[in-house]
């Protein structure tokens, strides 16, 4: 079941939160930055990930650790185009990669027995897709779950959004 809210995703009460990233990502705005000073030990793992596997685009990479309401799992969904090189930046996200990875979080999801999720307009701000493009794919590979999905649609920084129980 999938929840529309308003608010600050770092405030969550899920046990996963998604974001759409490159692979090599330098984390350098938006929540992928607000994760990365949050959780400075995920950025780490992420980029000696990204070095040692050089993910492709369309699937994904999942990190766990601490969160200020206990255990929490981050998950990036490769929807964007690699930033490899020397100071090289994310391209632009793609809706056949966007697919892929939200297939791959949903598996993940049950492979993990994850209890709730939250995500933002993946691929919409840096990947520049249009989300009347990506919402449906959001809704077809995550709506059967059957878990609580806070769909963060509207941002609003330090406000904590009403997150539905399940």
């Amino acid at each position: 079941m999938i929840h529309e809210v308003t608010g600050d995703i770092l405030l969550s009460r899920a046990r996963a939160i998604a974001h759409g990233v490159a692979p090599n990502d330098p984390f350098h705005s938006g929540l992928a930055l607000g994760l990365r000073e949050r959780f400075p030990a995920m950025y780490k793992d992420f980029r000696r990930y990204c070095h040692d596997t050089h993910p492709k685009e369309g699937s994904l990479w999942g990190w766990s650790g601490v969160g200020p309401q206990g255990p929490i799992h981050l998950v990036s969904l490769f929807t964007q185009e690699g930033a490899w090189g020397h100071g090289g930046k994310p391209g632009r996200a793609r809706l056949e990669w966007v697919g892929h990875s939200l297939a791959a979080l949903h598996d993940l999801v049950q492979a993990e027995k994850l209890p709730s999720l939250a995500l933002p307009r993946v691929a919409t701000g840096v990947g520049g897709l249009a989300w009347s493009d990506v919402e449906p794919l959001v809704r077809r590979h995550l709506g059967g779950l059957g878990i609580p999905i806070f769909l963060y649609t509207t941002f609003r920084a330090g406000q904590q959004a009403e997150e539905p129980g399940p």
